[in-house]
């Protein structure tokens, strides 16, 4: 079972750079189910991993690499295909909340202290990549029903799905970018408290 878990860790890993040509060569719909996947993965290993008692330290960095690979290369992508302030400033907001708090992690491990991932089923930071990945679904699903219109397109729940697929996926952006805020709190919390340690 160790195995498949962390399978699944390197799945979205493989997924993370897989959507890349796909965004690129336009297959909208494929580079969905792709994420989708991931993004599915994403809970299924955590879920498996608590359930069998089989978690690892590998596993632990493969979960985490896969995460941030998976949801930092979507929203860099989604800056390309919608080059609009109010999806762009978030997502260089999340992006550098990232490189913040690697920064942290990296300076603590200079001096031999860990600042580890929350273990909470609901911690922030995984109500913050949960958000994310919602949000990067709703886009990609936006971007694939537009991929599919045609000049005789006639459907209301096509004409639908592309009026309220992008107030949602901003919704959840959004939200996702006040859970990545507080979540950077709490870890530079965390690090001033452990600062105090440095002689």
């Amino acid at each position: 079972m160790k195995k498949f878990v962390n399978f699944l860790s390197i799945f979205r890993i493989v997924a993370a750079f897989a959507i890349i040509p796909t965004i690129m060569f336009k297959m909208a719909w494929l580079t969905l189910v792709l994420f989708a996947l991931g993004a599915i993965s994403d809970w299924f290993d955590g879920y498996l991993a608590r359930k069998y008692n089989c978690c690892s330290k590998l596993g632990g960095v493969l979960d985490h690499i896969g995460d941030k690979l998976l949801v930092c290369n979507a929203l860099i992508l989604l800056t390309l295909m919608l080059p609009i302030p109010l999806v762009v400033i978030p997502i260089i907001i999340m992006i550098a909340r990232e490189l913040y708090i690697s920064g942290l992690r990296e300076f603590l491990g200079t001096q031999k202290i860990e600042m580890p991932v929350p273990k909470a089923r609901f911690s922030m930071g995984k109500i913050k990549t949960t958000l994310q990945m919602i949000s990067i679904t709703v886009f990609l699903l936006f971007a694939a029903v537009y991929s599919s219109i045609t000049p005789l397109t006639n459907s209301r729940i096509v004409f639908f799905l592309l009026d309220k697929l992008p107030s949602v996926g901003i919704f959840f952006l959004y939200f996702a970018l006040v859970a990545s805020l507080w979540s950077a709190t709490q870890y530079t919390i965390t690090f001033a408290q452990k600062l105090k340690k440095i002689k």
